[in-house]
């Protein structure tokens, strides 16, 4: 029998966090719930969640601070919960580990696919492989240790923003439409989130120089190497 996967949800509203647990664990997830930043950071660590759902807002200290305090221990996939549709907020939560961002109000539908999403990905990213680190110009990525490098500097990405690259990176130049990329890296089936892809592609460009990815307007991204 396969062990149910653990989600950790982290709100201190009762009423959402209710709701939200019913719904996880009709899903089949095994869920905990704190209420406040300290206690979701003890809860992390002892529990070791497969993955946690987190609200910006908490009393003690900020979801904010809870990603950046849980990732530095163990890495977990993370789907921020945020009450305002406010893009420095979003691109702090990026920069910090969060994979995905859902603004309030929600529906439950829609938690749990970005929930599912999530899980999958990290499975998928956990399988072994010893793939050979790509190469364009200056910039290396590394499959297997899923290390990054531009001019010898590391550059220190979230996982998911490490997918991103990679997928533009196995297209060179091609033009990958941002539903393709909601589709094949958050595995979402329609189009509603493609804020989510240009808010990880500034985080890449900050990260990585803006002349690495090329923006297409009005259709998507690519990945710009020299010919």
């Amino acid at each position: 029998m396969q062990t149910a996967r653990k989600i950790l949800l982290v709100e201190d509203e009762r009423t959402i966090a209710e709701t939200v647990m019913a719904r996880l664990r009709a899903e089949g997830f095994s869920v905990e719930h704190a209420a406040d930043g300290p206690a979701a950071v003890e809860a992390a660590r002892r529990w070791q969640p497969d993955a946690l759902v987190l609200d910006v807002m908490l009393p003690g200290f900020d979801g904010l601070e809870v990603c950046r305090r849980v990732q530095a221990e163990r890495p977990v996939p993370v789907l921020m919960l945020t009450a305002r549709d406010d893009e420095t907020d979003l691109l702090i939560g990026l920069a910090v580990g969060a994979d995905d961002y859902l603004t309030k109000p929600f529906s439950m539908r829609e938690l749990t696919a970005r929930v599912h999403a999530l899980l999958r990905r990290a499975t998928r990213n956990a399988e072994p492989q010893r793939p050979a680190p790509l190469r364009f110009g200056d910039l290396e990525i590394n499959l297997a240790e899923r290390r990054v490098h531009r001019a010898g500097v590391e550059a220190h990405l979230t996982p998911t923003e490490f997918d991103l690259l990679a997928h533009l990176a196995a297209h060179p130049r091609a033009v990958l439409p941002r539903e393709r990329l909601l589709a094949d890296i958050w595995g979402w089936a329609d189009a509603s989130g493609t804020r989510t892809v240009d808010s990880h592609i500034k985080g890449l460009r900050r990260k990585l120089g803006p002349d690495l990815i090329r923006t297409v307007h009005g259709v998507g991204y690519a990945l710009e190497v020299a010919r």
